[in-house]
């Protein structure tokens, strides 16, 4: 009898975890870093490189200016 409520009680443990629904982690982390920026997700992972300043030197009323993007 002892042994009857043991796997009893086994088997209603395993069946009342198996009833919880768990759900999916759908988080995205982003980060900027000195030279490239990632994102991280459940689908996998993105590292993305800056694009090059682009520099550029302009006469402006007779004056030299330097403009940079």
């Amino acid at each position: 009898m002892r042994s009857f409520l043991l796997i009893a009680a086994a088997v209603l443990a395993f069946s009342g975890t198996m009833v919880v629904e768990t759900t999916d982690a759908n988080a995205v982390v982003c980060a900027r870093g000195v030279y490239r920026a990632g994102c991280a997700g459940a689908r996998g992972a993105v590292v993305v490189r800056r694009p090059a300043v682009v520099c550029r030197t302009v006469w402006v009323n007779g004056v030299r200016v330097r403009r940079c993007r």
